[in-house]
């Protein structure tokens, strides 16, 4: 029998692999997927989300183009008892490679790390990934913070940290790390937010830069990325 967890990343399974089968089929003149070769202000995104993390990631990931030229690290808080299907899952959902991260990982553009259960995911200013079981930070392991204040000491101000939906204050303490180093800071915005927590904690710190809608969240970090402008 599939524990409640497993349930729900069962059937954003299927969804993303109708979604991704439906993709196939349309241009996307907008966001071409592999045609263009963009020159990346950033290095990296770091993104953070907890419950109703799935669906949000999800909708960020497949909007982005398969040649997205900065690395994208994942912290999304899962039951530490399971083996997790998330990268798998999304990686039905968008051009990007999705991996479950592993330790010295080599980091590489339009490749996207999801952070394994039960270990905090630190990125190293020699582009290697690192995975640790030291103690919880905030009662969660993987850690926000800890992958945001690794991210900034590493790559300063070229890098993006993003808040999505989730219950509780984890990332708020990373994204002040992220503002101090020069980085640039997005959270979800509470109307399309399931659950409104982490991005409000984010919000409080006063170290956030751009506040949107779930949906606008990947135009602006190609916006960004790409060195385009951001309404």
């Amino acid at each position: 029998m599939l524990s409640s967890g497993e349930r729900n990343e069962w059937v954003w399974d299927h969804q993303c692999s109708v979604a991704n089968e439906g993709e196939k089929l349309i241009a996307t003149e907008d966001h071409p997927r592999e045609s263009a070769h963009f020159r990346s202000a950033f290095d990296i995104v770091a993104i953070a989300a907890s419950a109703g993390g799935l669906k949000a990631l999800s909708e960020v990931l497949s909007a982005l183009p398969g040649n997205f030229p900065a690395t994208i690290a994942v912290v999304q808080h899962l039951d530490p008892r399971h083996r997790s299907l998330m990268a798998d899952i999304l990686s039905r959902c968008t051009p990007l490679k999705v991996k479950q991260a592993e330790e010295g990982d080599l980091v590489h553009p339009a490749t996207t790390y999801i952070a394994p259960p039960n270990r905090h995911l630190l990125v190293n200013p020699d582009g290697t990934l690192s995975l640790s079981q030291s103690e919880l930070v905030h009662f969660v392991r993987p850690s926000a913070d800890l992958l945001f204040e690794s991210v900034a000491a590493s790559f300063k101000d070229r890098a993006i940290a993003v808040v999505l939906t989730g219950t509780g204050s984890d990332g708020s303490m990373g994204v002040r790390a992220i503002k101090k180093m020069g980085g640039t800071v997005i959270v979800q915005d509470e109307k399309s937010a399931e659950f409104f927590g982490m991005p409000g904690a984010a919000m409080q710190t006063g170290a956030v830069d751009f506040v949107l809608p779930l949906a606008d969240i990947p135009n602006a970090l190609i916006s960004l990325v790409t060195k385009e402008e951001v309404a």
